[in-house]
This record gives structure tokens, sequence and C-alpha cells, in this order.
């Protein structure tokens, strides 16, 4: 390498608002109406301070994976772990048990989503379950049918409609009586629960390839849209949270965010929850689906349309069985997350190390960096399971 940056061959062009629209898109989702109930059994400090750690590990995390995916021509992870962790007469057998751990975890997630929307249709038009299902399998899966351009496209106008929805419920919020926000110090467990969801809230690694391919490699749009992808995702988070403590006061569950102020500011409420859940649950959706297609492409060499069906008629298929948890699912799938983050922590150093410099995280890739993301992919993990009092 020489210091410029590597051609790289994409389906399409995007541009930095869609490029960081997919990063904020994958991330924003359940996870962040899960922050306000955790966020409500700790210090309101504590909130902040955990944010912004959160944040800045998260980002060099995200920053890490684009590297070592430049590094690669932008591959995603399994490509890049074949070329980078994996070698000798094994190599094929553990880039295949990579590829199906990853894949099961997609699975599990995409599942989750549609049963979730599911729900939505369910209770906003008194919809069978499994015509719900359908309906948004077929709206939501034609999105990732028709190619990268079309979901960065959507995901732009997604991520635009998310924010207004959430401006709409701020308003009211503080038009309404406000609650004041925690300051009781219950145990420092929570703080680390809380910490965990946060950090879930803030990830779209697997969607961070997809940025890399979709601006060509290029370095200042690499980190930008990076950067402000997962600040608009830390301001989603901040909103959310603050409206909720501010508007449910203690009457908080664990129901989820919009839940409860619907039953603090009234039932309107619920109509712009519904809303806002299938924006949230949708990016997510595209995002993933986007990712796996990828992955069995560059694993098979098929073509893209099979991919795509590939990749997203198991999960229909599982969510129909009625087969998904989302709890048990969503913990199992973020115990193979931190497996996976602690493999591409290890690629990514041995990729610096061949390619000989760095041309997005420069010094903030070193190893302390490199175990500082290690650990926060562990207490993430620890926190995922520990108990909330």
């Amino acid at each position: 390498m020489d210091g410029q940056t590597p051609q790289i061959q994409s389906e399409s062009r995007l541009t930095f608002l869609e490029a960081t629209s997919i990063i904020v898109g994958h991330g924003v989702g359940a996870g962040i109406l899960a922050v306000p109930y955790l966020a409500s059994r700790a210090p309101w400090w504590d909130f902040f301070w955990i944010l912004a750690v959160a944040y800045a590990i998260n980002l060099l995390l995200h920053l890490m994976i684009a590297e070592l995916s430049l590094n690669n021509n932008g591959a995603q992870f399994v490509k890049c772990f074949e070329n980078e962790l994996f070698t000798g007469r094994f190599k094929k057998i553990a880039t295949w048990i990579v590829f199906g751990f990853l894949a099961f975890s997609v699975l599990c997630n995409v599942a989750s989503f549609i049963t979730g929307s599911a729900a939505v249709f369910t209770s906003w038009f008194n919809l069978p379950s499994w015509l719900g299902m359908l309906i948004y399998y077929v709206i939501a899966g034609l999105v990732v049918f028709f190619g990268m351009k079309i979901v960065g496209i959507c995901e732009k106008y997604s991520v635009i409609a998310m924010v207004v929805v959430i401006g709409i419920l701020f308003v009211a919020t503080v038009r309404s009586k406000m609650n004041a926000l925690p300051s009781t110090f219950i145990a420092a467990t929570n703080s680390m629960a809380l910490y965990s969801t946060v950090a879930f809230s803030l990830s779209a690694v697997m969607s961070v390839p997809q940025v890399v391919k979709g601006v060509a490699g290029d370095r200042k749009k690499i980190i930008g849209a990076i950067a402000a992808g997962t600040g608009i995702n830390a301001f989603l988070i901040i909103v959310v949270t603050l409206m909720t403590l501010l508007g449910a006061g203690h009457a908080i569950t664990k129901n989820g965010a919009l839940v409860d102020l619907s039953a603090s500011l009234g039932g309107w409420v619920s109509i712009v929850g519904y809303i806002f859940s299938l924006l949230a649950l949708s990016t997510s959706f595209w995002a993933n689906t986007l990712n796996m297609r990828d992955i069995i492409a560059e694993q098979t060499k098929w073509n893209l349309k099979l991919c795509w069906l590939l990749a997203t008629l198991p999960c229909l298929i599982l969510a129909l069985c009625g087969m998904t948890s989302f709890v048990g699912f969503a913990r199992l799938a973020g115990i193979i997350q931190v497996l996976t983050g602690i493999g591409i922590i290890i690629a990514y150093n041995r990729s610096r190390k061949r390619i000989g410099q760095s041309l997005i995280c420069g010094k903030f890739g070193l190893l302390p960096f490199q175990l500082l993301v290690i650990l926060g992919s562990i207490l993430a993990t620890v926190g995922s399971v520990i108990k909330v009092r």
C-alpha cells in the first residue's frame, strides 16, 4: 500500500447522508426504547457519563471495523476473518463456522423484527398475525431486493421521519406535567446493565462494510458517516430517555418507553408509537438483511437476488412458525456479537500489521485502544445478563 485509498467495487454509490443513515438505521430500534427503564434505576448523571463512554468505545470499534474492511477491499466480516485470522487446513471449516454463527444471529434478529412489526399491524389494523408478517415481509423485503442504493434512500427518509416523530413526542412531553429526574443510587450492577443496553443501541457494526463500499473507500466520508451516524443515535437515546423520565416519572416499566409515555400523555401517543416502531424495525430489517445478502454473496459467488432470498425467506419462516422469543434470542445474539467483536479486533490487529499503516484510525487504532474496545465488549456482555435491582 502506498497511502492511497484502495479501489473498491460496489453495486452502487451512496451519498454521505445515505451512508450516515445506514449507520443510524442499523443502530436505532428496540434497544433505544429499553434504555429509559434502566436509566430510571440509576442517578441521571450516570446516564450521561455512561452514554459518553459507550459512544467513544463504539466509535473506536466502528472505525477499526471500517479500516479492517478497507484493508480487505470492502469485505464483510466473514471474508475479513477468512483473510486475516484463519490459516492452514481448517481455514474453510473455521470460515463456515463463523458464517453459521453470524447467519444464526441475523436470522434471530430479523425474525424478531418481522414478529414485532406484525404485532403493530395486529394492534393497529386488527389483522391476523400471520397476515401482518406476510404484508410486512413483502413491503420491507422489496426494498432490499432492489439493492444498496434503494436501501440507502429509504434509510435516509426513515431516519428523518423518526427524528420528526421523536420531536413531536418531546414537545408533547415538555408541555405536560413533568417529573423530577432520578437521583437515587441503587446498585452498581444497574449501571453495568445500562451501559450494556446503551452500547447495544449504538451498535451498527455489520453495516460498517456497507458504508466502506458505498462511499468507495473515501476516508473522510467513512469517518464522517460513522461519527455522525453514531452521534445521531446517541442524540435519539438522550431525547427518548429524557422525555420518558420527565413524562412518565416513576411509572416506567419494562414495556418500552413509548408504552409508558402513552399511559402518561394519552392514547394518541400510541399511534405515533406505532409509526416510530415500524420505522425503527424497518431500518434494522433493511440493514441486517442487506448485510446478510452480501455475506452470502461473498462466500458463495451466487446471484445477488438469490442471496437476497436466502437472507430473508428463512427469517419469515421462523417468524411464521412462532419460534421467536425476542428476549432469549437477543441474549444469544449478544453473546455471538461479543465473540465476533473480539475476533474483529484480533483480525484488525493482524490487518494493521500486514498493511503497515493506518488510513482511518491512526494512533487511535494502537494496541491500548484495541484492548479498551475488547474490555468494552466484555462489560457489555456481562451487563446484558446481569440482574437489574
